[in-house]
């Protein structure tokens, strides 16, 4: 005779419910209460969880399962005293049990006591009989702590316990790409596939390995038999189409990316790859329409509305390209390339108070390149206010003290400010640092070429 544990769970259930609706008492053995409340937990139903642990608890009070399945119920729902209460009870009732350890090891952990928790959990392996969840647990920790070293490890005995564990296989690549050993991620994918050739993930991540290295004949290869391990892997035609596009070959790059529209829903990095492809070939109108797909099928992805701007930039079309720069800019605030174009276009338009907002959330944002500080300066010229453009020159001559470009700027701010001592005193700075540059500043302030003062405060090679 056959015995059918789902159906034994589900007849399990099914019970329990109608008791619920019956508010008829039945009995039920410890496993199959443990059974319905990880349904329950599974599924995301705390309150029928929370109901069959305090009916199972009637019934099977001094139940350690039940018991510890309680305690996660209370950790869930962030009533970590009480559970810290339950476990403490346990742990001296069975300390050789695994599961007490890995549960308040997992209170350690969100209390953010990380180095706790892993002290618990290395315990906990010496009583396990199936290390692998701890292990994976233990990895967990290790990248909290910024391990990454200790997390690989960790992940690796995960990986040979079950070779097929590809979220620790997923984990091990990425302590390997946060430590930026490259090279090692090669050696360690190829040993794996040694041992399963046919892991199209593992093919797929280590493609993307020479693909960093710049390896971009073996990294096709890698992506190619990813894809006869699994023809439907879209990750693969994905990547094989970036590398192709670093090669130039941009048509045999599109026809990739076309796959993958074929083989699931469309993706908008596929019509964006797509678009800049036909749009280096010369097909405006199709690569428009890409980009126009692109934002279609996924509003939020500021690359879309990006790509549309810099579309009608090139072709001089400011209020179009201004129009999808702020839709960029609802979707992610603190983007300095779309600040960068946005302020360009705005300056394009004449829309100088809007270019100088755009230069203040540039600087805020942490930018301090020396053209950010003279161009808004520039700006605030325009606007004719010295006083502010004063106020950031003096800001960004914080960063750049020698900078000719700052001084000059500066020393044409303060005569147009009627502050003349202040004006001399940068005026000078400036052309001591860069006397070439002297020229572009008569460029920037006309009205200044006439000046008997300037003209005498300088050498005599320069007064004509």
């Amino acid at each position: 005779m056959n015995f059918n544990f789902d159906e034994f769970s589900n007849a399990s259930i099914e019970k329990f419910e109608s008791m619920l609706k019956t508010n008829e008492v039945l009995f039920f053995d410890a496993v199959e209460f443990e059974e319905i409340i990880h349904h329950y937990i599974d599924f995301g139903k705390p309150i029928l969880a929370q109901k069959a642990i305090k009916i199972a608890l009637k019934q099977h009070p001094s139940s350690t399962e039940i018991q510890l399945l309680q305690s996660e119920i209370l950790v869930m729902e962030g009533n970590i005293k009480d559970a810290e209460l339950i476990l403490d009870r346990l742990f001296e009732l069975e300390t050789n049990n695994e599961e007490v350890y890995i549960q308040k090891a997992n209170i350690l952990s969100k209390r953010k006591e990380h180095i706790q928790a892993v002290e618990l959990l290395k315990k906990a392996l010496y009583l396990a009989e199936d290390p692998v969840e701890i292990y994976s647990l233990l990895g967990m920790e290790y990248l909290f702590l910024d391990n990454f070293l200790l997390a690989k490890e960790s992940f690796s005995r995960c990986l040979d316990i079950d070779k097929y564990d590809y979220a620790s296989l997923y984990n091990i690549v990425y302590c390997f790409d946060t430590l930026k050993d490259h090279e090692g991620a090669i050696v360690f994918l190829n040993n794996y596939l040694d041992r399963t050739p046919y892991c199209e993930i593992a093919w797929h991540q280590l493609g993307k390995q020479y693909t960093y290295k710049e390896m971009y004949p073996e990294a096709l290869t890698a992506f190619d038999f990813a894809i006869i391990c699994d023809e439907q892997f879209v990750g693969a035609y994905l990547e094989t189409g970036k590398v192709l596009e670093k090669l130039g070959k941009l048509n045999e790059a599109i026809q990739n990316y076309e796959l993958t529209l074929s083989l699931e829903d469309p993706t908008s990095f596929a019509y964006l790859r797509m678009g800049k492809c036909h749009l280096a070939l010369g097909n405006e109108e199709l690569a428009l329409s890409l980009f126009k797909k692109t934002v279609h099928n996924d509003p939020l992805l500021d690359k879309g509305w990006i790509s549309l701007a810099d579309f009608y930039i090139q072709k001089r079309k400011y209020k179009k390209a201004l129009c999808y720069l702020k839709k960029a800019l609802q979707i992610d605030t603190s983007n300095i390339v779309i600040w960068k174009q946005y302020v360009l276009v705005n300056e394009k338009l004449l829309c100088y108070e809007e270019a100088s907002l755009g230069y203040k959330e540039i600087v805020s944002l942490g930018n301090y390149e020396l053209e950010i500080w003279i161009n808004w300066a520039r700006v605030l010229h325009k606007l004719g206010d010295f006083d502010q453009a004063v106020t950031t020159l003096l800001q960004g001559a914080e960063f750049y003290p020698e900078a000719a470009e700052i001084n000059y700027l500066l020393a044409g701010m303060y005569f147009l400010l009627m502050q003349e001592h202040k004006g001399l005193f940068y005026l000078k700075n400036a052309y001591r640092s860069n006397p070439r540059k002297y020229r572009i500043f008569l460029k920037e302030f006309p009205t200044l070429s006439n000046s008997k003062l300037i003209k005498e405060s300088l050498p005599s090679s320069e007064k004509n």
